[in-house]
């Protein structure tokens, strides 16, 4: 399953509350910080809120895939 490895690029400062929330639940704390998420619809929903504060790629983890087939 592919992965999306999204980074935090812009600070939260004058942002709205709901999108401070979206980017704890998306784990991002703090400007570089990245995470590795599956490529489900309700992940992009949440980046899709953020899209202003975060870079998103698309990660083909062959390892991942490989661990869940064994």
């Amino acid at each position: 399953m592919p992965r999306l490895k999204v980074t935090q690029i812009r600070s939260t400062i004058g942002t709205k509350k709901n999108q401070r929330e979206t980017l704890r639940t998306l784990g991002l704390k703090r400007v570089h910080d990245v995470v590795v998420r599956d490529d489900r619809p309700e992940v992009r929903g949440m980046v899709n809120t953020v899209t202003h504060l975060v870079t998103v790629e698309l990660v083909h983890d062959l390892d991942h895939e490989q661990s869940e087939v064994d």
